[in-house]
């Protein structure tokens, strides 16, 4: 079995160092943010801080992620 690393694009590096997520994963797209007990505040305030910064993100959600109190934020 390959370990092979996800690479964090800059603008995800940035949005991550904004945001401070405290629970997130890493995957090949972007990153998933769970645990979140505001989701909708937390999702408009990680759009605003996308539109911000000028980052090439976009935020996804779905009512599966809502299960785990969840969203994504992809590379666009």
């Amino acid at each position: 079995m390959q370990n092979s690393q996800v690479k964090i694009s800059p603008d995800l590096q940035q949005f991550i160092d904004k945001f401070e997520p405290s629970k997130f994963k890493l995957m090949s797209r972007g990153i998933e943010i769970r645990g979140i007990n505001d989701i909708q505040r937390n999702i408009a305030q990680a759009r605003e801080i996308i539109e911000r910064l000028k980052l090439r993100l976009i935020v996804s959600h779905n009512a599966e992620m809502l299960s785990y109190r969840g969203f994504e934020v992809n590379n666009f």
